[in-house]
């Protein structure tokens, strides 16, 4: 399907491609490699480790500045491409690859004997909190809204025909969150890019999710001087109580709640009697939670984004949205005010700017330029379809930050587009994951996490003999 992009080298195949010289010295060589519109700044043999094979790791820059990373295997390669995407507002060019997990890295494609790659989105940040990067830069907006996904892809490709004489013959993308949220754009604007895609808990409406949805869910819990009104400590209290009352729903007391939709949580019997304390909730902390479930909404009462927070995610709420006795955790906040202050407006408000200012009148409709650099929400994937291209799409449902809700729309939207469900599941496998975290980054009452899951062996089957994928649970 992608053959023709690479012209006839690619139809040698995976076999006398891979024949060909890959030592250290055409490692080291690929320092003088030529392109357009970006420069090699190093490259270098990395030895086996652990899991991975030893492999030739360049680094390159594509303009204005991208910075990429691509992973050669010195032996071995398949003949095939992996790209990874990225979480939060990127900036750190393979922060995933630091860690043991596989969201978001490059491992589970290097593993395999792929080709591989990532970027840092176009920018450098100091974390993935932070976007001061992006004040009044509509040109690094633009490149980690969605031109960096495709950048990535080709200077990939001139270091493969360098390296091994050819291009891939199949490629694959994989991201959760922000990496959902590319992985969708991939498929929207880059529907012939890639053959296989993985989206994780995707963040594929930013604007709506991080700019209306999580300034909502921060303002709603703010008392009259401005300090927070539910904070740490109550989420065992909340969650318990939630459990007690879903658990069973489902058919089976697991201590995993298998859809939130399912339940009706009645809060009331927690409510203080008298002085408040920490084993009951205030009248202004069951209003916030009310708020949270509910979601975002304007004086009208209208929905501007779908749902609220899961019932079933309170054991994860710490990181997300209240914090912990530390001082850590309370990401929503962070994400909500630096996007707010410099990626959100068509003209940025800067430092200083908080998730409290966020007009739910007049704000969304501010937030036009950005919406069509970054979103990636449509459901119409005829071209991606049409292209013969596969996508597994995951999410946690108790995902506190990344509302599943939203993807289960999206998908509803997007079998209907396609004409119903049936026809949309030849390129399209939904699997939504009972009692998970946002992208299993921290483990529930069930230990669940990213470590259990696996989508990439069932979409390798996918394309390789069109089998279908039933599951994206690891084995292992």
């Amino acid at each position: 399907m992608r053959a023709a992009i690479f012209l006839s080298t690619v139809l040698l195949g995976a076999s006398a491609s891979a024949a060909l010289a890959t030592d250290a010295a055409t490692c080291e060589g690929l320092r003088n490699t030529v392109f357009s519109g970006g420069y090699v700044t190093s490259a270098r043999v990395i030895p086996a480790a652990e899991t991975l094979p030893e492999y030739c790791e360049v680094r390159a820059t594509a303009l204005p500045a991208i910075s990429i990373e691509v992973r050669l295997p010195l032996a071995g390669w398949n003949g095939k491409y992996y790209q990874a995407g990225c979480g939060g507002f990127c900036g750190i060019l393979g922060r995933a690859d630091a860690g043991a997990g596989w969201i978001n890295a490059m491992r589970p494609g290097l593993e395999r004997g792929y080709a591989t790659a990532t970027s840092d989105s176009g920018h450098h940040g100091l974390s993935v909190v932070d976007a001061a990067w992006a004040d009044n830069n509509p040109h690094a907006e633009r490149d980690w809204g969605y031109r960096s996904i495709s950048e990535t892809h080709r200077v990939a490709q001139v270091m493969l025909e360098a390296f091994y004489g050819s291009g891939s013959e199949q490629e694959i993308f994989q991201g959760c969150s922000t990496g959902g949220r590319m992985a969708h754009m991939a498929a929207q604007r880059f529907p012939e890019l890639f053959d296989g895609i993985i989206s994780g808990a995707p963040a594929m409406n930013y604007t709506d999710l991080v700019g209306t949805k999580m300034s909502y869910l921060m303002q709603v819990n703010l008392d009259a001087d401005g300090n927070p009104i539910l904070g740490p400590g109550k989420d065992g209290l909340i969650g318990d109580a939630v459990m007690a009352q879903c658990d069973a729903v489902d058919g089976a007391e697991d201590g995993v709640i298998a859809d939130p939709r399912a339940c009706e949580v009645d809060l009331s019997g927690l409510q203080c009697t008298g002085a408040a304390g920490d084993d009951c909730l205030t009248e202004a902390e069951l209003d916030v939670l009310a708020k949270w479930r509910q979601g975002p909404v304007n004086a009208a009462g209208e929905q501007l984004y779908p749902g609220g927070i899961p019932e079933g995610s309170e054991p994860f709420w710490w990181l997300w949205l209240t914090g912990n006795a530390d001082g850590g955790g309370r990401l929503v906040s962070a994400f909500a005010d630096n996007f707010g202050a410099y990626m959100a407006f068509d003209q940025d408000p800067g430092h200083g700017w908080t998730a409290a200012d966020f007009d739910f009148e007049t704000d969304p409709a501010r937030m036009s330029r950005s919406a069509g650099f970054y979103n990636a929400d449509s459901p119409d994937l005829s071209a991606f379809r049409a292209a013969g291209g596969k996508m597994i799409v995951w999410h946690g449902w108790a995902d506190a930050i990344v509302t599943p809700y939203k993807t289960v729309d999206w998908y509803e939207k997007a079998a209907e587009a396609a004409g119903g469900e049936e026809t949309l599941a030849e390129n399209v496998a939904l699997f939504m994951v009972p009692g998970l975290d946002h992208c299993g980054i921290l483990a529930g009452p069930s230990g669940l996490t990213q470590a259990g899951l696996d989508p990439m062996t069932p979409l390798e089957a996918w394309l390789a003999d069109g089998t279908a994928p039933t599951s994206i649970l690891s084995a292992n």
